[in-house]
């Protein structure tokens, strides 16, 4: 969900969320803050493998190869090797994993109420090390040089960073898995530490009343559950009488069963017997009994969902609503083209007021805010709001849940843009809820999923433009000289199969998006889109140029046929894992 703000934090408050896991980019100030302000429970992520992108908010597994992160499918195209402007074996997407053993304290006290410890696709050996090592540190209070080198053998990236944490964002965040050779000793005594514990035995107590008239055995397991069963009635004793002890001798052999007896207790009449097949038949049965209650479980209450009315949508064609990302983009034959709503990222507006009030009088404008808005950056998010306002512009594309309450407060109306991954027709329902003007659904879908999704609100779909694929916290752009260039352009990544990514600012702050090589063209299919029940198509401008611009008004009016040298369907047809 990228909660990486408090309104983000009250707003799942507000919807009957009890924790909420915080974004892995936030500083051990912003988590404090948070935590002393928030209603409900706080998980921060302390160690593990960390995304470029954003989490939730990166879509490059799946435009390139087919598998979701925002699902659990990440085949991590940012552990390759790219280049700036041509291929080279570097790894400027790759981070070490974060590490934030040595600040178990200090987050108790902030109020933190869980820490995440990441373990998708790891060896089992690697979850035991990194588990015992923090659990062993959060009980001791200390954190020894032999737990650091725990979790230095277990896994490491060239090191581990506390970069975000610690606020120490930059180079040194970056590192690489090297081929090193496997310490078997290590790995054989991590083993052991788990398969001492998966295949323990159960630890059970008996109780047995052995009377003439019968025989009884109750075993009970430390949970307390408890199962009696009855054998056969004893025999009058020819020779030795049962004794208790030689009874509690025979009953505990539970060898060759998960069971151990810890403790045995049985009252027996004098001058009976009871054969030994016929203790072990007891044992046995009570055994097998207490196997079968162990593995019930108990039938979950479940709450039934609320039987919703689909909704179809739109009719007929869809209307065309355009995003860009810079003023020059704002062409004059756009203008004269009147989209339902025109999106310019909101620093532009509040940069150049006299735009913003001209654009207003000719079309409908909202205001475009970045997918990630720290506390620090919302008084300033504010403050451009009210100046905006006051020019004109009344509603506000929003991309991430934490935006909605400062947006709302100031009156504006909200549109839903594609970083709140709308997948399907609950997340359509929530956005109706939220009063939503309208809702962005997810590039992600297929054809027949954004067909049959119910649309109680308007819907959105994107149908030209570079998909945007990563948003990060480190500067992409940075990465290449050690200094922000931002301003300067476009710079572009390479992948060894010669495919480009453009890179982009994220809005006016020093942040990167990294886009898809190829853009996403279905301008040569809009009746196929018009089948959807669509309120909206958008065209989405990044590196485009104003005569580019122009070019792809002119296909949407008359479309040009398919480049698949240059263009992309997306996931719209193939789908993804």
């Amino acid at each position: 969900m990228t909660v990486h703000s408090l309104p983000g934090v009250l707003l799942c408050a507000a919807a009957g969320c009890s924790r909420v896991v915080l974004s892995r980019e936030l500083s051990r100030e912003e988590i404090a803050a948070i935590c002393a302000a928030s209603p409900i429970e706080i998980e921060v992520f302390a160690h593990g493998a960390l995304c470029m992108s954003y989490s939730g908010q990166c879509y490059l597994s799946c435009a390139i190869g087919g598998r979701s992160g925002n699902r659990g499918r990440c085949a991590q195209p940012c552990r390759q090797s790219y280049g700036y402007s041509r291929w080279e074996n570097k790894h400027p997407l790759s981070l070490k994993d974060n590490c934030l053993i040595l600040y178990l304290k200090e987050l108790q006290e902030m109020g933190v109420a869980s820490i995440k410890l990441e373990g998708r696709m790891k060896r089992a050996e690697y979850v035991a090390a990194v588990t015992a090592t923090y659990r062993k540190a959060l009980n001791e209070g200390v954190v020894t040089q032999e737990m650091l080198d725990t979790l230095m053998k277990a896994f490491n990236r060239q090191g581990f960073t506390d970069g975000y944490y610690t606020g120490e964002i930059g180079s040194r965040m970056f590192g690489i898995r090297e081929d090193t050779r496997e310490d078997n000793d290590w790995l054989k005594a991590m083993r052991q530490t788990y398969e001492a514990v998966e295949n323990g035995l159960v630890d059970v107590r008996f109780q047995a009343e052995i009377t003439a008239e019968g025989s009884a055995l109750t075993v009970t397991d430390p949970q307390g559950r408890s199962c009696t069963v009855t054998g056969p009635v004893p025999e009058a004793a020819r020779r030795l009488p049962l004794t208790e002890d030689l009874f509690i001798a025979r009953i505990t052999k539970t060898g060759g069963t998960p069971y151990r007896c810890i403790d045995a207790k049985a009252t027996i009449a004098p001058d009976i017997t009871l054969s030994a097949a016929a203790i072990n038949g007891l044992r046995r049965d009570a055994l097998d009994q207490l196997t079968a209650l162990r593995a019930r479980r108990d039938i979950p209450r479940v709450l039934r969902p609320r039987k919703r009315v689909k909704v179809n949508g739109f009719r007929g064609r869809p209307s065309l609503t355009v995003q860009v990302t810079s003023a020059n983009q704002i062409t004059e034959r756009l203008l004269r083209l009147a989209p339902a709503v025109l999106y310019v990222p909101l620093h532009i507006l509040a940069g150049d007021l006299r735009l913003c009030r001209d654009l207003t009088r000719r079309v409908t404008v909202a205001a475009a805010l970045p997918r990630i808005m720290h506390d620090r950056e919302l008084e300033k998010l504010r403050q451009d709001l009210r100046s905006v306002r006051d020019h004109g512009v009344k509603s506000v594309l929003v991309g991430n849940i934490g935006q909605m309450l400062p947006v709302r407060e100031l009156g504006f109306a909200i549109h839903g843009d594609f970083g709140l991954n709308i997948y399907n027709s609950g997340a359509v329902e929530v956005a109706k809820e939220l009063e939503l003007e309208s809702a962005m659904l997810s590039f992600e879908m297929t054809l027949p999923q954004i067909r049959d999704v119910s649309k109680p609100v308007p819907c959105e779909l994107l149908a030209y433009g570079r998909l945007p694929l990563m948003v990060t916290e480190n500067c992409l752009i940075r990465g290449r000289s050690g200094e922000c260039t931002c301003h300067l352009g476009v710079t572009r990544l390479k992948d060894k199969t010669g495919a480009d990514f453009p890179i982009i600012k994220d809005g006016d702050s020093c942040r990167s998006v990294l886009l898809n090589g190829k853009k996403l063209y279905w301008l040569d299919r809009q009746e196929d889109l018009r089948k959807l029940g669509l309120w909206a198509v958008r065209l989405y401008f990044t590196t485009e140029n104003p005569n580019e611009v122009d070019q792809v008004l002119t296909s949407y009016l008359s479309p040009a046929p398919f480049d698949p040298g240059a263009c992309t369907r997306g996931l719209y047809l193939r789908g993804l894992e």
